[in-house]
């Protein structure tokens, strides 16, 4: 079983400043490097000029940290359940997971991201500006002064890791369940196969009425990744060992897959 996760949109630099910078030949899925540095040399590109804030969808408030992907190649690097700190990943709480449980989730855990395509939850990767919205321009073309990128600018990132991570990806999913707690900007990079996708959804339901709230949404989605990961006994493996394991803390709810539509879990709270 594979859990996929969407990055969390604030990042938390490494606690150490003088931790070494990442190496990409380290990371999942090594035969990314090339399409991982074409997106980093584009993002530092654009950092450093006006267009960033258009270009990359930020407010004022988050520049300094735009301007901290300039120095993406050089700085300091800490493992991706440390840099990434939203509300899913607090409720995963990957803090608390014994040697073993972590373990599991180097195998079994994958983060989208717009930067580096997937990563696993230990792999080591700086903190980052960049969504995976974005389209980054090829040079030339608005992004402002300086030598070109070694590499042709991605563009639209969703597009660009979708073609990227289509072979190498398949081939890690191979056979096994998908728990996908993606949202859909991340969910476009990489569809599994529907017969072996789980869709996580969350809603609150108050007077008959459901609705999704994002906030408790993600948290319901971590909470899930979290119960998974310390499942005692035999890993889980199936849907309805998912369920089982959701039905712990949740009304749940399963829909099958049909036509290109995964099957859906429903966490009912």
């Amino acid at each position: 079983m594979l859990i996929f996760l969407p990055p969390s949109e604030g990042k938390t630099p490494p606690a150490d400043p003088g931790a070494p910078p990442m190496d990409l030949d380290r990371l999942t899925l090594p035969e990314l490097e090339t399409a991982r540095r074409t997106v980093m040399d584009a993002l530092i590109q654009i950092s450093g000029t006006e267009q960033a804030r258009e270009v990359l969808g930020v407010g004022e408030k988050v520049m300094p940290q735009v301007r901290a992907n300039t120095e993406l190649a050089h700085a300091p690097a800490a493992p991706a359940h440390e840099i990434y700190t939203g509300v899913l990943f607090e409720a995963l709480d990957p803090a608390s997971l014994t040697a073993e449980q972590l373990e599991r989730a180097s195998r079994q855990v994958l983060i989208f991201s717009g930067l580096f395509g997937v990563t696993s939850l230990t792999d080591e990767i700086p903190a980052y500006r960049l969504s995976m919205g974005v389209a980054l321009s090829a040079p030339g073309t608005g992004q402002g002064p300086g030598a070109a990128p070694a590499h042709p600018a991605p563009g639209r990132l969703g597009s660009f890791w979708k073609s990227a991570l289509h072979q190498p990806l398949s081939e890690l999913i191979g056979d096994q369940l998908v728990v996908d707690c993606r949202s859909s900007s991340y969910a476009q990079a990489h569809r599994p196969a529907p017969e072996q996708s789980l869709m996580v959804n969350a809603f609150t339901e108050r007077e008959g009425q459901r609705k999704v709230i994002t906030h408790f949404a993600k948290h319901a989605r971590g909470l899930l990744a979290g119960m998974l990961l310390r499942a005692e006994g035999a890993e889980p493996a199936t849907i309805d060992d998912v369920a089982e394991i959701a039905s712990q803390r949740w009304r749940v709810e399963l829909r099958p897959a049909t036509g290109r539509s995964p099957h859906q879990l429903d966490l009912i709270d």
